[in-house]
């Protein structure tokens, strides 16, 4: 039985999408709950799984294809076997024959047709749209596909210089050669970022103030229970987990850094929603911890160890990511010492944490002691968040993580 794979909903008020990587080619075996293709809308990429096992008949959209939500890109034969048999055709995919060139003579039978012509693929070219309808307007049925074999617009403009003449890049008509440059449509989720990186500072006072935080006793707790913590739990125990847990402590003793402008109110959040800010497979995602106030060191450390993990693997869901009240970036993971993060619309407050480096500190009776130390920043909205409570809630942060034992027992 044939069933169709269908562009599943993406979201409120999200219709269209682009077709993203096939996963899987046409022939090929697949089980169900499978990945098949990738699906990226403006708010995220999600993988089309199989609907059951069987064979993938039928790629009905390519890559780059913009298609909308309950349209089929694909076709799968339930309970098929692969049409392929040790890497060779079946007689049903018996390669068409050879194209020859005009004034070409067919080959006899004693000649090899290989001596004449190339064999054409049994499959359809893949080709990104801009590049097919360059195909159609030039009448150009095949053209030599370039890195990952799918023929993009540059393979068409190289194809129809004249022998002897450079290449060009796409738009330019000044001589460079294609390799110097090359055009790619940004993906709908990084258009959205973009969008909504400008919508946060253009409707909001965006302010930033920074602290920094000694890590030595949070570093000391993890270095004296973590083997047990990993043994009783199955997840290490990491940073994170700390700074959530301090950002709660903070968010209820400030509610404000927790609400949000609405037209012209206030909403005051009393639940904790902590975004954590991931970098998944297409982009940052920023997937959420839902009532994280409620929640222990280790049920912190595996919701954001799975929602890390499915974003890397694209497997993020559109509620994963919706309604958010405050947000937690990682930049230091990738080296950042300092950096003012954006906020994230319609959040009012994001924590932006940075590299630990050992630095010389005053210490205890101003003895000069190297310690863990880390930047921190918090971006605000000024509209609804004074400097005054902005500053006290990054101190009441610092206090949580450099006195954990304060988040145990709340005070």
């Amino acid at each position: 039985m044939s069933i169709g794979l269908k562009v599943p909903s993406l979201g409120e008020s999200v219709t269209q999408a682009t077709v993203g990587q096939w996963l899987k080619k046409e022939g090929d075996a697949v089980q169900a709950d499978e990945p098949v293709v990738e699906v990226e809308s403006e708010k995220a990429t999600v993988a089309l799984p199989a609907p059951a096992s069987g064979v993938l008949r039928r790629v009905l959209k390519q890559s780059g294809d913009t298609v909308t939500v309950g349209e089929i890109v694909g076709e799968l034969e339930e309970g098929a076997v692969p049409a392929r048999t040790n890497g060779a055709p079946q007689p049903s995919q018996t390669s068409p024959a050879p194209r020859l060139a005009p004034g070409t003579n067919p080959p006899s039978p004693a000649t090899p047709a290989t001596a004449a012509a190339p064999p054409s693929p049994a499959a359809p070219q893949r080709a990104t749209p801009a590049a097919r309808r360059m195909m159609a307007e030039h009448g150009v049925a095949e053209v030599a596909a370039g890195p990952g074999g799918t023929v993009r617009k540059e393979d068409v403009i190289r194809a129809l210089e004249p022998a002897g003449e450079p290449a060009r890049a796409p738009g330019r008509t000044d001589g460079v050669a294609a390799g110097r440059e090359r055009v790619v449509p940004m993906t709908p989720l990084r258009r959205t970022v973009a969008r909504r990186l400008l919508e946060a500072q253009e409707n909001a006072a965006i302010l930033t103030t920074f602290n920094e935080i000694d890590m030595s006793r949070v570093m000391a707790v993890r270095e004296r229970h973590g083997a047990a913590f990993l043994e009783k739990h199955g997840v290490k125990l990491g940073f994170m987990s700390f700074f959530v847990k301090a950002a709660v402590d903070a968010l209820r003793a400030f509610p404000s850094v927790n609400a949000e402008v609405r037209g012209t109110d206030v909403v005051y959040k009393d639940h904790y929603d902590i975004g954590v800010a991931v970098g998944g497979g297409k982009g940052l995602v920023v997937p959420v911890v839902r009532d994280a106030d409620a929640l222990s060191f280790a049920e912190i450390e595996k919701r954001i160890g799975e929602l890390g993990k499915r974003a890397k693997e694209n497997r993020i869901q559109m509620e994963d990511l919706e309604g958010g009240t405050f947000t937690i970036s990682n930049g230091g993971i990738y080296g950042s010492l300092l950096s003012t993060p954006i906020l994230n619309p319609p959040q009012s407050g994001i924590l932006g944490l940075h590299k630990i480096e050992k630095r010389a500190v005053v210490g205890e009776g101003d003895q000069i002691v190297v310690r863990p130390m880390m930047y921190v920043a918090l971006s605000y909205d000024h509209r609804i968040i004074d400097g005054r409570e902005a500053v006290s809630f990054l101190v009441r942060m610092k206090e949580g993580i450099e006195d954990p034992e304060r988040l145990l027992i709340e005070v």
